[in-house]
Formats: structure tokens, C-alpha cells, sequence
């Protein structure tokens, strides 16, 4: 799965080396808390854009990821993305419906698209 998406100001201009990280569970919705597989960090480019190569999480809750975002010298943004349409999302007591990623399937797998806004 492709996971991107932009990191723009509230007047919505890119956002140039914001700070994203990434972190999810295994395909058995598992976390590797000792070798800390499935985790990482980028910076957006000059024109805001981010995005990992990663797996589709496995279920534990409802299927998410977890991302920190942070503009240069800004505060840190934690939340998390959820995929549309999951059954869990209904009984998952920290769905938010405004974080739910755009899927599509290409040729390629997935892609899912979320954009940030940061003050």
C-alpha cells in the first residue's frame, strides 16, 4: 500500500520539511515493540508532499495507522488515519469519521490519500 498525502499551512501552502512519522501493527494486527518494524519518518519535500510504501495494518481495533506530524518549529500533531467502510469503525471508541483515509486500488494495490493542515 501506498500511504501520502500533503502537509499544508492553514492558507494552504506547502509545508516543506515537516516531520512525518509512521507507525502501525502487522499484518495480525500485532505492534513489534522490540524490533520496531513498521515504523518510520520522512520529511515532506518543497512542495509538501509525503508518503510511505507499507503493508495494510491488521485488525486488533479497527484498522488505522498512527502519525506524528510536525512543521518546522511547530507543535506536534498525533493522530491517527483509519480506511473507509471497515465494520470496527462503528464500535471503535477513538473513530473519527474526519480521519478516514481516500482509498483507491491501482494496479499497483492500495493508495490512500490524507492531507494535513497545520497551524
Amino acid at each position: 500500500m501506498t500511504l501520502a498525502g500533503y502537509v499544508l499551512s492553514r492558507g494552504c501552502q506547502p509545508v516543506a520539511k515537516a516531520l512525518i512519522e509512521l507507525w502501525h501493527a502487522n499484518e495480525s494486527g500485532i505492534y513489534d515493540n522490540s524490533g520496531y518494524k513498521l515504523r518510520g519518518h520522512q520529511f515532506t519535500d518543497a512542495q509538501g508532499r509525503w508518503w510511505f510504501e507499507t503493508i495494510v495494518p491488521g485488525s486488533g481495533r479497527t484498522r488505522h495507522f498512527h502519525l506524528n506530524i510536525q512543521r518546522p518549529g511547530g507543535n506536534v500533531l498525533t493522530t491517527q488515519l483509519y480506511f473507509p467502510g471497515e465494520p470496527d469503525n462503528d464500535r471503535d471508541r477513538i473513530f473519527n469519521s474526519t480521519l478516514v483515509l481516500d482509498v483507491r486500488t491501482t494496479s499497483d494495490g492500495k493508495f490512500g490519500r490524507y492531507d494535513f493542515v497545520v497551524a
